[in-house]
């Protein structure tokens, strides 16, 4: 008996490298700005979901809502081992909070059919809300585990899994199907395959293809243009290198919970910090100014 797993993962500003060319006026971030990288949290969901494929049998499909550059962490799960990955982007669901994302989410989760479990990352860098994967829950209709580390036991229908609450951790069981939000803690992510690399780096959406005959044959005409799209595309569906993109009306989602509309979530205000202290204290690399450091902090009482 196998399972069918679905995993969501996103493609996320890197943070680490957030300076103040990086930051727009208005105190927002200037994700162009900054370069991408697969959330960091989402590795370790398409871990456990590998894990659960590889020890039990069945599939796993990963989904990645957003631009079309976000089908490069598509092509890195086919590195690592994903039977199938799916864009679903579209620009009527820009500027979704996590109520519209969940919902658009859960549009393309049902379209796929009968699942056995859903795993996401806890939280994504960018957003730090740790909301996704609950309201994911909640609009499929399954019950959730959060904080997850490890499945104990899969026996049939019936799971057990260690989840982590802080200071110590739990076991749950729970009847599938299921959602789980899953922790950098869980497990080791696996590196991408070589022979997966190879076969897999050659994989694109039709809006990848498009682009690049756009940039490579601009002369082409629109009809010239379709032919030779409709050409390529061939090809790569016989060696199974077309990344399947879907939009909002592929999935049949109602536009009034996508996007701006479907997004009830308000800036109130950003408040700017400014640091107004001036200058620096050097520490001398002795025992006798590591004394001195102390001793400030402590009359300071920030130790102490």
């Amino acid at each position: 008996m196998g399972y069918e797993c679905v995993v969501c993962v996103k493609q996320v500003p890197d943070t680490t490298r957030v300076t103040g060319e990086s930051m727009k006026a208005d105190g927002t971030v200037n994700r162009a700005a900054l370069p991408t990288i697969f959330n960091p949290e989402d590795l370790h969901a398409l871990e456990a979901a590998l894990r659960v494929r590889d020890q039990h049998g069945g599939h796993v499909t990963v989904i990645t809502m957003g631009p079309g550059a976000a089908a490069e962490v598509l092509r890195e799960c086919l590195y690592r081992g994903a039977d199938r990955v799916i864009l679903l982007t579209d620009r009527r669901a820009a500027a979704s909070d996590t109520l519209a994302t969940s919902y658009i989410l859960s549009r393309a989760i049902r379209k796929l059919g009968p699942i056995d479990l859903v795993f996401c990352g806890r939280q994504a860098i960018d957003g730090d809300t740790a909301q996704v994967g609950p309201q994911l829950a909640e609009k499929l209709e399954l019950p959730q585990v959060t904080y997850f580390e490890q499945f104990t036991d899969m026996i049939d229908r019936t799971v057990r899994i260690r989840r982590n609450v802080g200071n110590g951790w739990e076991i749950l069981q729970a009847r599938l199907p299921l959602l789980v939000t899953v922790l950098d803690s869980a497990n080791q992510p696996r590196p991408p395959a070589a022979k997966k690399v190879m076969q897999y780096k050659r994989a694109h959406t039709m809006e990848e293809l498009r682009r690049q005959l756009a940039e490579t044959q601009p002369s082409l005409s629109e009809e010239q243009c379709e032919q030779e799209l409709g050409r390529q595309v061939e090809q790569l569906q016989q060696r199974g290198l077309i990344i399947n993109q879907w939009n909002l009306d592929d999935i049949q989602a109602d536009l009034q919970w996508c996007g701006l509309s479907g997004s009830p979530t308000k800036v109130h205000r950003i408040q700017a910090i400014v640091l107004t202290k001036e200058g620096f204290t050097e520490i001398p690399p002795t025992e006798a100014g590591i004394r001195q450091m102390i001793g400030e902090l402590i009359k300071d009482h920030t130790l102490g």
